[in-house]
């Protein structure tokens, strides 16, 4: 399966907000739409970088309630690691398995196009597995 099949089903909404944000507000947004990263962009929807809740309590380990007042550009992840429509899900396991993350954006020629997280590539890939089995079963009893 690949990227743009997700997008398809899940739909390409993506919440973004900009690098000069403050960290009170990122918390805010991230409580009101229940997500777990923000992708921080340009009005053209160019990446500027990502910010997680792994990042917020990280910057709270450090400062305490003072980062809450700090800008999004401090905070965020500025190397960004990306997809396209046509990565695949074996690709983006690996890819978020040795990164550590769970968020990837999706690009198409240098623009935000969606997002896709470790729940998407989990449900997708529990959806193949189901099918297998139940090809199997089909198989065997009609044998």
């Amino acid at each position: 399966m690949m990227v743009k099949h997700i997008l398809a089903e899940k739909g390409a909404d993506v919440f973004t907000l900009s690098a000069d944000a403050t960290c009170k507000e990122a918390v805010a947004a991230l409580a009101k739409y229940n997500i777990g990263a923000l992708v921080v962009a340009g009005p053209d929807m160019t990446i500027k970088g990502i910010l997680s809740e792994r990042d917020i309590v990280r910057a709270l380990g450090r400062s305490g309630a003072a980062a809450l007042d700090a800008s999004v550009s401090e905070l965020m992840t500025s190397k960004v690691r990306t997809c396209t429509e046509d990565s695949t899900v074996p690709e983006l396991m690996e890819l978020m398995t040795e990164g550590r993350f769970r968020h990837l954006p999706v690009e198409r020629g240098g623009k935000l196009i969606g997002v896709v997280s470790i729940g998407d590539i989990v449900k997708r890939r529990i959806d193949q597995i189901e099918r297998e089995a139940d090809d199997i079963r089909s198989y065997i009893a009609s044998a």
